[in-house]
């Protein structure tokens, strides 16, 4: 039997780290192996105790879970979660964690104060040894410098795309999506409609921390925002994105609180199928980084209409089992790795689907 997944969990409020340890050590194959009160704490225990994995507070005094962070990925290149508050802030400062290599992140319950902490027990534990499986985090793609937005000519401001890029995406995500996004250009002619795994509230601060870096513009989706080339839509936390044709041509998207589907949402699988229904050959679905298997049958709807089925190569995804839960099951027409993806799919939508992308032929490994 392998050894236990070696916990360090560092958080300010004493009964965190408390009731952090104890939800995990009911978890056989993890065991916590110290704790520290703020980040100064933390880094000695680092070195004291060679944990596989940390669990990390943002909001802490003396040096905070961001400085923390920094020198964790400087100096010890260790898997870390998160621990971070359901709030706007907590939002941003999660993002920023994420920016830095955290590998992923799990919200406070509202009623952690009370000592309740069994409502994320499972998430965290599987989170945390999905981090110790990943091992030293992956920083695959370098973002390139945010560059001002261009300004096109009015008559180009609501174009129709000309296809549809439905992104489905989980652990590893906002650092995937920042360097695709990053590198199209304002005349991209498609659209994006992003599902990332991500709760209520966070997906607003991801879009726009995306927007701020990107040339299209970005956001986060409402019921009634028309597709428009140049655009990215992200689905918001704990819905649904889909979309539909209108009676005047258009097409709109549309937000459902609609139940979960494999405990997902915002679920790929729901996207996936609509686009495969509203846009037949004209969609486009990619899978990429992210535990777990969402998506992975829904995208061979998009390649049975026509459209066009893609997965990130694994060795750029920082958690490869969405794309490769679709790969082993011959669901996908091309695998292309993280630095790949923008050229292609630019050309893609550059304009009508060609004849060679709507076959429906086998994998093929494109680098």
């Amino acid at each position: 039997m392998s050894e236990p997944v070696r916990v360090l969990v560092v958080d300010d409020s004493a009964l965190m780290r408390k009731l952090i340890p104890q939800i995990l050590e009911k978890d056989a194959t993890i065991k916590v192996v110290g704790t520290a009160m703020d980040g100064s704490f933390g880094l000695k225990k680092i070195e004291e105790l060679r944990p596989n994995v940390v669990t990390l507070d943002l909001d802490m005094p003396r040096m905070n879970g961001i400085e923390m962070m920094r020198e964790i990925t400087r100096r010890y290149r260790i898997p870390v979660i998160v621990f971070s508050a359901h709030s706007r802030e907590g939002a941003r400062e999660t993002l920023k964690a994420l920016a830095l290599g955290a590998f992923d992140f799990v919200t406070k319950p509202a009623n952690a104060a009370s000592g309740t902490m069994q409502g994320i027990a499972q998430e965290l534990a599987m989170k945390i040894k999905a981090a110790a499986i990943s091992g030293i985090p992956k920083m695959i793609a370098e973002i390139p410098p945010a560059r001002l937005k261009a300004r096109l000519p009015k008559g180009r401001l609501h174009r129709p795309p000309t296809r549809v890029v439905a992104v489905g995406i989980s652990t590893g995500g906002p650092h995937a999506l920042e360097f695709i996004l990053s590198q199209m250009p304002a005349d991209f002619g498609g659209c994006f409609l992003i599902a990332q795994h991500m709760p209520e509230g966070f997906t607003e601060m991801l879009a726009k921390r995306l927007d701020e870096n990107s040339m299209i513009q970005v956001r986060e989706a409402c019921s009634g925002d028309e597709l428009i080339a140049g655009q990215a839509l992200v689905c918001p936390g704990n819905r649904h994105l889909l979309v539909r044709h209108t009676a005047h041509g258009h097409h709109m998207a549309v937000v459902s609180e609609s139940p979960r589907v494999n405990g997902h949402r915002p679920s790929a699988d729901v996207l996936f199928r609509s686009v495969a229904k509203e846009f037949g050959p004209r969609g486009i679905a990619l899978l990429m980084t992210g535990m777990g298997d969402d998506g992975a049958d829904a995208i061979r709807a998009v390649k049975d209409a026509g459209g066009l089925a893609l997965a990130q190569g694994s060795s750029s995804c920082v958690v490869d089992s969405m794309p490769r839960s679709a790969i082993e099951r011959g669901h996908v027409n091309r695998v292309l790795d993280l630095e790949s993806l923008p050229n292609f799919l630019y050309a893609q939508c550059a304009g009508e689907p060609s004849e060679t992308v709507q076959q429906k032929g086998s994998v093929v490994q494109t680098q």
